[in-house]
């Protein structure tokens, strides 16, 4: 007979969800019975990272090619170069592989950088995938204040709903606040964000929003992201220094939920970067891993607004989905 173990800690005060699905993850019925929902991210950031011409105090020093890089108060022309690749090839490479298995992607793409390569706007909507909101800039949000972090969210919203026609209804920020999901929540129209990286399936949070004087809660859809099964991990140390260990990392974490969706089906998130998994010594894995993939009965390759719009549908919020942190 188990033990009921109690805690005098007041768990209702506390800022954070750690408690989850406790182990017993819903059934996620994801369409034709599948075992797993698969999800490719590609980054679309160019033209939108710290560069002194955007008006930054320094140049860009994070996930790009050139590891343990300095800020420079001055323009940084490697870093701008490594970037630069991405926009020039890698995005290319990296759709035209996917368009060749004819699979639905999600991007995350700063407006800024939308702003800046209109044509490979064109070329993502062709191709038929998702534009989600990765952001004004790809800068770093925690210390902003936080109506310029509103203001940000609002100028990207409207860039989007200009270019588009209609605001994207997936956010990102990735270097966000402890404002950001507020904010998000509190624009409106946005169905999910995936500024987390707990769990393997999406979840229901009750998020504070302000109403002029008025301070309500609103469900929130979260799908989360990852940042291990990512291609980040080729511009960090220790991480992957050619493709076959980032194919094999792929494959072993399939495997694993494909596994366990047997029974209960999990959701597996591939994050990508034009300017990372872009070059030519790194596509292999993507391409190892898409021909895996697509051998594989009871698999769901879809886009991330195709899960939330999933999620809505079969598990939608209610009292006991939603956890009431935030």
């Amino acid at each position: 007979m188990s033990k009921k173990i109690t805690s005098d800690f007041d768990i209702s005060t506390y800022p954070r969800d750690l408690k989850g699905y406790a182990g017993n993850p819903p059934k996620a019925n994801w369409p034709g019975g599948a075992k797993i929902a698969v999800q490719f991210v590609l980054n679309i950031e160019e033209g939108a990272e710290n560069s002194v011409i955007h008006g930054d105090g320094q140049s860009e020093r994070f996930l790009s090619d050139i590891l343990g890089t300095p800020e420079f108060n001055n323009r940084h022309q490697s870093i701008e170069s490594a970037f630069e690749y991405g926009s020039r090839v890698g995005v290319w490479r990296v759709l035209d592989v996917f368009k060749k298995y004819g699979i639905p992607i999600t991007t995350f793409t700063c407006a800024a950088a939308a702003e800046k390569t209109p044509h490979i706007i064109e070329r993502v909507l062709e191709d038929g995938h998702e534009i989600a909101s990765h952001g004004l800039r790809w800068i770093t949000y925690q210390d902003m204040y936080r109506e310029t972090e509103r203001e940000h969210i609002r100028c990207a919203t409207q860039i989007f709903k200009r270019m588009l026609g209609g605001q994207p209804l997936g956010w990102y920020t990735g270097r966000d606040s402890p404002n950001t999901r507020e904010l998000v929540a509190e624009q409106g129209s946005y169905i999910y964000d995936s500024d987390s990286y707990g769990d393997e399936l999406p979840y229901w949070l009750n998020v504070k929003v302000q109403d002029g004087n008025m301070i309500t809660r609103k469900p929130h859809l979260v799908i989360p992201y990852s940042l291990e099964t990512n291609d980040m991990r080729f511009s960090s140390s220790p991480g992957f220094t050619h493709a076959e260990p980032f194919y094999q990392y792929l494959k072993d974490s399939f495997d694993t939920l494909y596994e366990e969706g047997a029974h209960t089906p999990k959701m597996l998130t591939i994050g990508l970067h034009c300017r990372i998994i872009g070059r030519a010594g790194r596509i292999r894995a993507l391409k190892q891993f898409l021909q895996y993939i697509t051998n594989k009965p009871d698999v769901w390759i879809c886009r991330r607004d195709e899960i939330a719009k999933h999620w809505y549908e079969n598990h939608p919020a209610t009292p006991d989905s939603t956890a009431n942190w935030m």
